[in-house]
């Protein structure tokens, strides 16, 4: 259970942006906090992952993974909509009232920041909050391959971190950019919707954009992006054919780009790619893939048995080579995970040999490595030395 605080905080209220689309965020300095800030302030007390607040229920905080109800009272409808409401502006309320959804960030200052959507269910309101912590972690601290951080060395091409929400891929990313942001001078420019880590230009200049509050929205952003010379990319999320296909032409003109998509490995990442696709394009945008895909790191989280730290990444890696680029021209993406398994000497690293050095090392029990093993039978030989390999598929 969780024991809710107040503590006085400023807080980040949005306006709503001229040409229509999105709110835009401004700071403001209040004479008191906002009410519903102890909710938020709990949460990143307890190291929450997420709140949740839903009219007549106990709010809610995901924790390792889980979530918990809080102590204290329930929260009445009548009162959910006015601690929210209470920090939106008017032209957000309208937003919200007309839409039935609005996202945006909530600054708590220091290194927290909230990634906001309040919604309807059954014609009342309700929010859900992402804690996103402005601090970049370092790489070493992530307990992710060596390969990774190599990936993140590539000068040129398209870079995917993949997995469900909430399995750690902006934190990938974050780490990745901030080892680029240390070792090389270039110009990395971050499309996101909200900001989540806040960099601090070392030897790169970074440009952060957020969506609705520097840009009004991905196309814009994307419209613009060639004319800002940039030598790094990232897009937040690459959720639909534009922004999908404005990414490939970035790493066909040579720049590093990163993006986000919600697939769990590499064939199923490819397939996304194909399905976000008009069939018209597929061979087009297949031959693009061939040409530009560097990796494809994929990751879930896993809980611990140990103190610290809490959770930990079990990834697959897949790094574009020759046989694996013949694979996808040759629409045989099914057959990547047979390459992947035969290449860990070159970085590779499928999600069996994941689990398999995470037991090794007592971060995950056997429990847990099997529950979230592909293939049981597979992780049991793993665990014994044996390890399954195929070759001469690349005909």
């Amino acid at each position: 259970m969780v024991t809710l605080f107040v503590l006085q905080q400023e807080f980040r209220q949005k306006e709503y942006d001229p040409l229509g689309k999105q709110p835009l965020t401004k700071r403001l300095a209040l004479d008191k906090p906002a009410e519903i800030d102890r909710y938020f302030k709990a949460a990143i007390k307890i190291q929450a992952s997420d709140l949740h607040l839903k009219g007549g229920l106990l709010p809610r905080m995901r924790v390792s993974g889980g979530l918990r109800q809080t102590t204290g009272e329930p929260v009445s409808e009548e009162k959910l909509e006015q601690l929210i409401f209470e920090i939106l502006s008017p032209e957000q309320k309208a937003f919200f009232l007309e839409n039935g959804a609005l996202d945006f960030a909530y600054d708590m200052g220091g290194t927290d920041r909230f990634r906001v959507n309040v919604y309807r269910t059954r014609g009342n309101v309700a929010l859900a909050a992402r804690r996103v912590s402005s601090k970049v972690p370092a790489f070493e601290s992530l307990n992710l391959p060596a390969s990774v951080q190599k990936i993140a060395e590539i000068h040129q091409g398209l870079v995917l971190v993949t997995g469900v929400t909430g399995c750690g891929k902006s934190t990938t990313i974050a780490s990745m950019l901030d080892h680029i942001n240390r070792n090389r001078s270039c110009h990395i420019i971050t499309i996101e919707d909200p900001i989540e880590f806040i960099f601090q230009d070392d030897k790169a200049l970074i440009s952060q954009r957020e969506i609705g509050v520097d840009v009004v929205d991905y196309e814009d952003a994307l419209r613009s992006l060639m004319r800002e010379d940039p030598d790094v990319v990232l897009i937040g999320e690459m959720r639909d054919y534009e922004t999908l296909t404005a990414g490939l032409r970035a790493a066909e003109t040579g720049h590093l780009v990163f993006g986000t998509l919600h697939s769990t490995d590499a064939y199923q990442t490819v397939t996304r790619i194909l399905d976000l696709t008009p069939q018209i394009e597929r061979h087009m945008i297949r031959q693009a893939i061939v040409g530009n895909l560097k990796g494809i790191i994929s990751q879930r989280l896993l809980p611990t048995v140990v103190d610290e730290p809490k959770r930990v990444p079990a990834v697959e890696i897949m790094i574009a080579n020759a046989p694996t680029r013949k694979l996808i021209a040759d629409g045989r993406e099914v057959e990547l995970p047979t390459v992947i398994k035969s290449s860990y000497g070159e970085g590779m690293v499928d999600y069996t040999e994941s689990l398999r050095r995470l037991v090794e090392k007592d971060y995950i029990d056997l429990k847990t490595a099997y529950n979230y093993a592909p293939n049981a039978e597979e992780l049991k030989m793993a665990l014994k030395g044996i390890r399954s390999t195929s070759g001469g598929i690349i005909g």
